[in-house]
């Protein structure tokens, strides 16, 4: 076998058995489409032991990335004066539910930059 074959093999044979086998087993949840520099506010169950209790994380999305099951979004949030990032995957189980609760107007599909910025220049325009 050519080293090339392993690659052909995959595109032809194995990429559209895992497309299917994700579309018809992997349950889709059904949340609101929101993007970058759109304001969001994520509850996701966390388990304690044996108890149960839902979190939420209210934040900035970053950036979204990926594809269909491996699609994943991260967001960051200011906890006093240190910055937050959590990368949440869209089909993780413990996922309830995405609130957007304001869109924002950004140039870029992922704002990095947004690391560095501070006070008023770390604001984003809304979109109305």
């Amino acid at each position: 076998m050519l080293p090339n074959d392993n690659i052909i093999y995959f595109y032809f044979f194995m990429e559209p058995l895992l497309k299917y086998v994700q579309d018809t087993f992997v349950e889709k949840k059904d949340f609101p489409d929101f993007s970058s520099g759109d304001t969001i506010t994520v509850y996701y169950e966390i388990k304690e032991g044996d108890k149960k209790r839902t979190q939420f994380f209210k934040g900035v999305v970053i950036q979204r990335k990926g594809s269909g099951v491996t699609a994943t979004f991260t967001i960051r949030k200011m906890s006093g004066t240190v910055g937050v990032e959590r990368i949440f995957p869209i089909n993780m189980p413990a996922l309830q539910k995405i609130e957007v609760n304001k869109r924002g107007k950004v140039r870029r599909a992922r704002i990095y930059y947004f690391r560095g910025l501070t006070g008023k220049k770390a604001r984003i325009k809304e979109v109305r």
